[in-house]
């Protein structure tokens, strides 16, 4: 399980030790604060920290004193042209810490995204759980015929089995190779700095990650997508869960014009007015690759 019976009880001793405080809180992520949100089979999210809500976006848009205005709906009007216009440092106003359980390969992931502070469980001076993450069944998939960078069918049968017996004895055996090469009691033993380099991408990390909102609604634009690989999907999701309830305005404008909106080239705003127009388009009239014109049927048919 992600959390130990000790974690969990740690946790909920600093829920039960609430500190009155002068800055804006929001009681949505107040709910959130310190929960751990299982994510996978071993993995895990957490808010340790936040700063701001919806008011401080609206403050800083208008350089005002307090809380913006007294109405949610101004406030909401305002929010949504930020969004709508790409006017990005007010959503910098709020911050938010996580502390998060993850697979390697996950995190090297994740990482690509520069816009954020880090610091990740050290293994030169820690020794690494025995923790991997091992795909459900439904999450095997061949390799993608038509996106190299996404699955295929998922495998069924005994090739799933084979490939799941597979990544458990290969971690297993990575893992036993990584304890038995580590400082050991009446013998030197191998440096965990070095150690380390024997174990498998799938082995459990651990880092606190602090970024602002609009850094953060751009990570979760891409990875929260149905277009993303999985394993990070579900880590996107449930961010994107308790930032619903931190900023619940700004949220629902970035899943109007981030989430739920596309962005068109001027080409492909040519070919609909011309198709509006009763003009019969296709790709040889649209001067579009195959790709383009692949993606521009998907959304238009």
């Amino acid at each position: 399980m992600p959390l130990t019976p000790d974690q969990r009880a740690e946790i909920e001793a600093a829920r039960q030790s609430p500190r009155p405080t002068l800055r804006a809180v929001s009681d949505g992520m107040e709910a959130h604060l310190y929960r751990a949100h299982e994510v996978l089979d071993h993995g895990f999210i957490r808010v340790v920290d936040y700063m701001g809500d919806d008011s401080a976006i609206v403050q800083a848009a208008r350089v005002s004193y307090g809380a913006g205005t007294k109405h949610v709906s101004n406030d909401a009007g305002l929010i949504r042209y930020l969004m709508r216009h790409w006017h990005s440092t007010p959503f910098e106003m709020c911050e938010v810490k996580l502390h998060v359980k993850l697979p390697v390969f996950v995190a090297r992931q994740w990482i690509r995204h520069r816009t954020a502070n880090v610091n990740e469980y050290s293994a030169r001076y820690s020794i690494l759980d025995r923790e991997f993450y091992i795909p459900d069944p439904a999450q095997l998939a061949a390799q993608s015929t038509v996106n190299n960078q996404g699955r295929g069918a998922v495998l069924q049968g005994a090739e799933a089995a084979r490939v799941l017996e597979t990544l458990k004895r290969d971690a297993a055996t990575a893992y036993d190779h990584y304890e038995d090469m580590l400082s050991q009691e009446g013998q030197q033993g191998l440096a965990r700095e070095l150690a380390r380099m024997n174990l498998p991408m799938n082995i459990y990390t651990q880092w606190y990650w602090k970024t602002d909102l609009h850094n953060l609604f751009h990570f979760l634009r891409l990875r929260a997508d149905a277009h993303a690989q999985y394993e990070i999907r579900i880590y996107a999701e449930a961010i994107a869960a308790t930032v619903r309830d931190w900023v619940p305005l700004a949220f629902a404008a970035f899943e109007d014009y981030r989430m739920g909106g596309v962005t068109l080239s001027s080409r492909a705003i040519s070919l609909l007015k011309r198709r509006l127009a009763g003009e019969t388009v296709d790709q040889d009239s649209s001067g579009m690759s195959k790709g383009e014109w692949r993606e521009f049927v998907e959304l238009w048919g």
